[in-house]
C-alpha cells in the first residue's frame, strides 16, 4: 500500500545511522572479553576497568537525555557530523593509548557519538516511517544494532588472542568513514523547530544522580558493600534525585519529559525496555569472566561461545517486529519474559557444574528472548503518545536503555569483585559472584513478566487499535 511505502533514502539514511551505533556496541562488547587482559596490561582492578564499559554507557545516557532536545533544534545532517567526528578522535585516542584515563578518555568520546547516533536513527524511524511499518522498521534496526554483540565477543576475542585489543579499535577506523559517506550523501530530515531553552541545570543534575549511583557500586566492588564509601555515594545519589525530580516538578525547562511515564502503558513498557537491557548488558558482562575465569577458557573460545547466541537474536529481531505488526504486542513480550525466566533460572541453578556447551545453550535462549520483547516495548509505548512527542518519548526511552546497561555492568561486577575479593580462589569466588549475579537477573525477569501481564489485563492492551 502507498501509505506505507519506504524509500530508498530513508533506509539508506537509517543504515548510515545505525552504522554508529552499531560501532559503539561492537567494541563494547569486544571490550567484555578482554577484561582480564586489560586489568593486568594497566595494573588497575576489575571494578576500576569495567568503567571503560559502565563509564561508556553512562556518557552514552547522558547525551541521550539531551537528544530530544537536540533532535528537535538541529538538522539530522549536522548532529550526524558532529557523531562521526567524536567517534574518530576517541577510536584514535583508544589505539593510541598508554595509560587507563587515556583509553577512559577516549571511550568517553566514543560514548558522546553513539548517544547521538543511536536516537538519531530511532527519530528518523518514527518521523518518517509510517505507522503500519514502524513494528518492521524498529525490528530491523534491533537487528542490525544487535549484529554488534553477535559479532562483539568473538571480533574482540580473535584480535586480542591473535593480535592485539587495539586492532578492536584501528579496524573500525575505514567503517566510520564509510558511514560519513552514506550519510552525508542521504540524510536530509530537517528539525521540528521549538523555541525551547536547553536545560542546561537538568543534565547537570542528571549526571551527578546516574553517576553518584553508578559509582557508588564501583565503590563497593572495590571496598565493599558496608564501606562507607558505598554509603556516602548512595546517600548523593539519593539527595540529588530528590532534587532532580523536585526540579523536574517545578521547572518549565525539563531535560527529559517524565510526563510520559504517568501513561500506564508507556510506563510499564518502559520498565520492561529497561529490565530487558539490564539483563542483557549484565549477562553480557558476566558470561566473558565466568567462562575466562571459572571454566578457564581463553578469549577466543569466549567469543565463539557468544556468538551462536548473539546471532540468533539478531536474526529473531525482524520477525519479532512483524510479529508485533500482524498481532501486537502481548505474544512476544510474553514469549520474552517466560524465556528470559527460564534462561536465567536455569543459569542460576546450573552455575556450579554448567559446561561451556551448556552457557552457549542458555545464552541463545536469553538472547532469544530479549530480541523478542525490546524493540516491541518500545513500539508499542510509542502507539500511545502524539506524534509531537516522539522526540521526547525517543530521548527517554533511548536515555534509560543506555543507563541500564550501565548500571547493570556496575551492579554485576561490584558483587563478582566483593566475592573476589573475600575469597582468595578467583575460581571459587567468580562462580559464587555469577550466581549472585543470575539471581539478580532472574528476579529482574519475573519483573518483566509482571509488566506484561499488568498491560494485558489492567489496562487492556489496545496496540493495533490506537493509530495517530
Amino acid at each position: 500500500m502507498a501509505e506505507n511505502f519506504v524509500n530508498k533514502k530513508t533506509q539508506v539514511s537509517i543504515i548510515a545511522v545505525a552504522t554508529l551505533s552499531f560501532l559503539g556496541i561492537l567494541v563494547e562488547t569486544s571490550l567484555n572479553v578482554t577484561f582480564p587482559l586489560l586489568t593486568h596490561e594497566f595494573s588497575v582492578s576489575l571494578s576500576t576497568i569495567q568503567w571503560v564499559t559502565s563509564g561508556y554507557l553512562l556518557m552514552v545516557t547522558i547525551v541521550m537525555s539531551a537528544t530530544g532536545f537536540l533532535n528537535n533544534r538541529f538538522n539530522a545532517k549536522n548532529l550526524f557530523r558532529v557523531a562521526l567526528l567524536f567517534n574518530l578522535i576517541g577510536t584514535i585516542l583508544c589505539v593510541l593509548s598508554q595509560q587507563f584515563i587515556v583509553l577512559f578518555l577516549g571511550r568517553l568520546l566514543q560514548a558522546i557519538s553513539t548517544g547521538i547516533a543511536t536516537p538519531l536513527m530511532y527519530h528518523i524511524i518514527l518521523s518518517v516511517v509510517p505507522v503500519g511499518k514502524r513494528g518492521t522498521y524498529m525490528g530491523l534496526a534491533a537487528m542490525i544494532i544487535s549484529l554488534a554483540p553477535a559479532l562483539g565477543p568473538t571480533y574482540g576475542g580473535t584480535l586480542s588472542a591473535f593480535s592485539s585489543w587495539r586492532a578492536i579499535f584501528i579496524i573500525t577506523i575505514p567503517v566510520i568513514l564509510l558511514a560519513a559517506w552514506i550519510g552525508e550523501r542521504n540524510i536530509s530530515l530537517v528539525p521540528n523547530k521549538t523555541d525551547q531553552k536547553f536545560d542546561w541545570w537538568g543534565i547537570i543534575l542528571l549526571a551527578i544522580t546516574f553517576g553518584s549511583l553508578s559509582l557508588s557500586f564501583a565503590n563497593a566492588g572495590n571496598y565493599g558493600f558496608t564501606s562507607y564509601r558505598f554509603i556516602e555515594m548512595l546517600i548523593v545519589f539519593c539527595l540529588t534525585t530528590l532534587v532532580f525530580g523536585f526540579k523536574m516538578q517545578h521547572s518549565s525547562k525539563k531535560i527529559l519529559d517524565f510526563k510520559l511515564l504517568l501513561q500506564p502503558v508507556v510506563g510499564l513498557r518502559w520498565i520492561n525496555f529497561f529490565v530487558l537491557q539490564f539483563i542483557n548488558i549484565g549477562i553480557s558482562f558476566v558470561i566473558p569472566l565466568f567462562l575466562e575465569n571459572r571454566l578457564h577458557v581463553n578469549s577466543f573460545i569466549t567469543g565463539l561461545v557468544l556468538l551462536p547466541g548473539a546471532l540468533a537474536g539478531a536474526l529473531i529481531s525482524p520477525y519479532a517486529g512483524r510479529l508485533f505488526d500482524h498481532s501486537g504486542a502481548f505474544r512476544p513480550l510474553l514469549f520474552s519474559s517466560i524465556t528470559l525466566i527460564s534462561g536465567t533460572g536455569l543459569f542460576f541453578a546450573t552455575s556450579s557444574k554448567i559446561s561451556v556447551w551448556g552457557v552457549t545453550l542458555l545464552y541463545i535462549l536469553l538472547r532469544v528472548g530479549f530480541n523478542l520483547g525490546f524493540s516491541n516495548s518500545m513500539s508499542d509505548a510509542s502507539l500511545h503518545i502524539t506524534s509531537e512527542k516522539n522526540s521526547n518519548f525517543n530521548s527517554i526511552f533511548n536515555t534509560f536503555q543506555q543507563y541500564a546497561g550501565s548500571l547493570g555492568t556496575s551492579v554485576l561486577a561490584a558483587v563478582i569483585s566483593v566475592n573476589q575479593f573475600n575469597n582468595g580462589n578467583l575460581s571459587h569466588s567468580t562462580e559464587q559472584g555469577s550466581r549472585i549475579a543470575y539471581g539478580i537477573l532472574l528476579i529482574l525477569a519475573i519483573v518483566s513478566l509482571i509488566t506484561v501481564i499488568a498491560v494485558k489485563y489492567l489496562f487492556n492492551d489496545t496496540i493495533k487499535t490506537e493509530q495517530r
